[in-house]
């Protein structure tokens, strides 16, 4: 159980790592240590991603150095590795127990590394391949069991979304960049003050944002605004001024095709033209007021731009409009929709901040108008089958509960919303057995409700409560015993003895009546003492399953004189602390009660099986009539029974006994009948 409890923390501490912003190599440790230390504890694992040139090389795992290598230096060649290359394709988990019989993996790696066990696994997240774990124990099987590959699984998608976030975050960061180059640029452009600044300034961002020196703008005509002349380049150009002005050429011949200038300035858009050298020609034109005074226009190299579709080329272009705004005189309008955008990201970031505070309450919340409308909840408040906290806000708070719950709910929120004062009360639903402790606050707009599950611990002080009665009566039980039964031994002595006298043998049928009645008393008392007793004494390695069939002919002529039917149900199931006649004790008192619930011909079954993979169940099941709610709350409570001449103990030393085995006991009862559950740990 402790074991399952660490690594269920680990997960969650991963969890934690992976949203935070650790390095990609470190997160990706994290993980190959949980794999081979909570999982498998395998004495190496790897950890491969693709590099620049696709190649899949080792980033993280243990050992670091394997014959001499280090980790690092690992690669996998998939022309020569038909394991690893299966993976890749099929984007899933492989398995090889023995991998003197699977060709597969690459046969050197098997032979430098003594691998016997080899399991590979893909990180993918949405079908996208990150990269490749594989896992083995040098010089032995590793001997894995599907749950254990089903756990390494769930590792590798931790390994994935840390692989993905670490994408994410270079995204981020480029964006980031780019954004912060654009910002410097509109920082610098609106403290321009002539228009060869504000050109100079854009060529300098320019040169920045398409990694290209060779810059140069081009603006209408004053006096033909059919055409444009060269205006200005970049100081650092590489090409001189007739090179510009020969360009200039090209694309608007003196003879008035220039087709290429003309379509930029009827559609505004940014074009691109092929060159010599493998070089291409970007024009992004200026813009202002809808109308394009100019255009500015970049010689790059084919491998540094693409198409339209870089990103490098927005940031350009956002850079070129931002000019043209500065150009035309807008950089006041500018720099106040920066402002505006500022404090919309900083109320935005403290609205963030609220809700998160909101949203780490692990009780439910919630928040209504004074329409009684949801106008939020947050993602631990409980709701009914079927109900969102997305598709309840906007609804009004008596659409949502049970008509049961809405009577108490309107009395109690009618006094916070109308008077203005909190409330504190508990509701309960007889449903599903919950009980809950709400707290409502007024506000402005409406009212707030903190809403907190208490049925654990409702459950724990009714369980505490039985537990107290069962002290009580052991108390009394270890108290009383020795007093009552010394005079009870005397008088049925004596009794014994007035039985022997001749003179007195008409009397004898009431002195057996009289012995009968003080043994009934004396088994009463040892129920008492059995009840009392917590601790269980002759606890030996036992099967349930060989208990249940020893006294299965008892339970077979109980039903047989009852005219009903017994069926027994047993699955295989580990050893268990018993105490043997402790058990039948239990086993009897059950199915007992049970045959006692039906009519004739009915069936009483009995079965056994493992539960979560760390239980052993004991299921009494009976087709009675079942037990109403009233009974199933008293149900154990010491002198509580529902027969004529029953003593109420038999539950309670049922009770009593699986206590003292440590197990527990549940119970399911309807109008079909009721199942018992006796769980014991292993």
């Amino acid at each position: 159980m402790l074991k399952e409890q660490n690594r269920y923390s680990r997960l969650a501490e991963l969890t934690r790592i992976v949203n935070t912003k650790l390095e990609l190599g470190d997160m990706l440790q994290h993980v190959s240590v949980a794999i081979s230390e909570e999982i498998v504890q395998c004495d190496s694992i790897g950890i491969y991603l693709p590099d620049s040139d696709g190649v899949f090389s080792a980033v993280a795992g243990k050992p670091q150095f394997i014959n001499g290598q280090s980790l690092t230096s690992q690669k996998i060649n998939f022309s020569t590795d038909r394991f690893s290359h299966d993976i890749a394709t099929k984007k899933q988990a492989i398995y090889i127990p023995d991998t003197s019989v699977d060709p597969r993996p690459d046969p050197a790696a098997i032979a430098a590394f003594n691998i016997h066990s080899l399991l590979g696994l893909p990180i993918i997240y949405e079908q996208n391949l990150f990269g490749l774990v594989f896992l083995f124990d040098r010089g032995k099987p590793m001997n894995l069991t599907e749950l254990q590959i089903q756990s390494v699984e769930a590792y590798v998608n931790m390994a994935a979304v840390a692989v993905q976030n670490a994408n994410n975050l270079k995204q981020k960061e480029q964006l980031l960049a780019e954004k912060q180059l654009l910002l410097d640029a509109n920082r610098d452009l609106s403290r321009c003050s002539t228009v060869k600044e504000s050109l100079d300034t854009c060529f300098y961002y320019l040169e920045k944002a398409v990694k290209c020196k060779n810059v140069a703008v081009y603006l209408r005509n004053p006096n033909d605004m059919e055409t444009i002349c060269f205006k200005e380049m970049s100081k650092k150009s590489e090409w001189t001024e007739s090179e510009w002005e020969n360009i200039l050429d090209e694309i608007q011949p003196h003879d008035g095709k220039a087709t290429i200038i003309k379509e930029i300035f009827a559609q505004k858009n940014t074009k691109f033209i092929p060159s010599e050298d493998n070089c291409q020609l970007l024009l992004i034109p200026l813009i202002s007021k809808g109308d394009v005074f100019g255009v500015v226009m970049i010689a790059c190299l084919m491998e540094n731009l693409q198409s339209d579709e870089r990103s490098q080329v927005y940031l350009a272009q956002s850079i070129i409009d931002t000019t043209a705004l500065t150009y035309s005189n807008l950089t006041y309008m500018d720099q106040l929709e920066l402002r505006v955008q500022r404090r919309t990201k900083e109320l935005a970031n403290a609205n963030d901040k609220v809700t998160s505070v909101i949203e780490s309450i692990m009780d439910g919340f919630f928040a209504l108008n004074k329409d009684w409308e949801f106008i939020y909840i947050n993602q631990y408040q409980e709701l009914p089958i079927g109900k969102t906290a997305e598709n309840v806000l906007g609804e009004k708070l008596w659409s949502i509960f049970p008509d049961d719950f809405n009577k108490i709910l309107y009395k109690e929120f009618s006094q916070a919303m109308v008077n203005r004062k909190p409330v504190h009360f508990e509701i309960s639903s007889t449903e599903d057995g919950y009980c809950y402790d709400l707290v409502a606050y007024p506000f402005d707009d409406g009212i707030c409700c903190l809403c907190k599950n208490t049925t654990e611990k409702k459950n724990y002080e009714n369980e505490l409560k039985r537990l107290s009665n069962l002290e009580l009566i052991g108390q009394m039980a270890a108290g009383i015993s020795h007093e009552i039964r010394n005079p009870m031994t005397t008088v049925r002595g004596f009794l014994q003895l007035l039985t022997d006298n001749n003179e007195l043998q008409k009397f004898n049928p009431y002195f057996d009546l009289m012995i009968d009645e003080l043994d009934r008393a004396n088994a009463i008392i040892s129920e008492f003492l059995s009840m009392g007793n917590t601790r269980s004494s002759d606890l030996e390695m036992q099967n349930l399953n060989d208990i249940i069939y020893d006294i299965s002919p008892l339970l077979k002529i109980d039903t047989f004189n009852q005219n009903k039917f017994i069926e027994f149900e047993t699955l295989e199931i580990p050893e268990l602390l018993l105490n043997r006649d402790e058990i039948r004790q239990l086993l009897i008192n059950l199915c007992r009660n049970g045959l006692e619930a039906m009519k004739p011909e009915k069936l009483l079954s009995i079965r056994t099986y493992i539960e979560d993979g760390k239980k052993v169940v004991l299921e009494i099941e009976d087709q009675g009539t079942g037990m109403d709610k009233e009974v199933m709350q008293k149900i154990g409570t010491p002198f509580y029974t529902t027969k004529d001449n029953g003593t109420g103990l038999g539950l309670g030393i049922s009770y009593a006994i699986a206590a003292r085995h440590k197990a527990k006991i549940e119970v399911e009862s309807s109008e079909q009948g009721t199942i018992f559950y006796v769980k014991f740990q292993f």
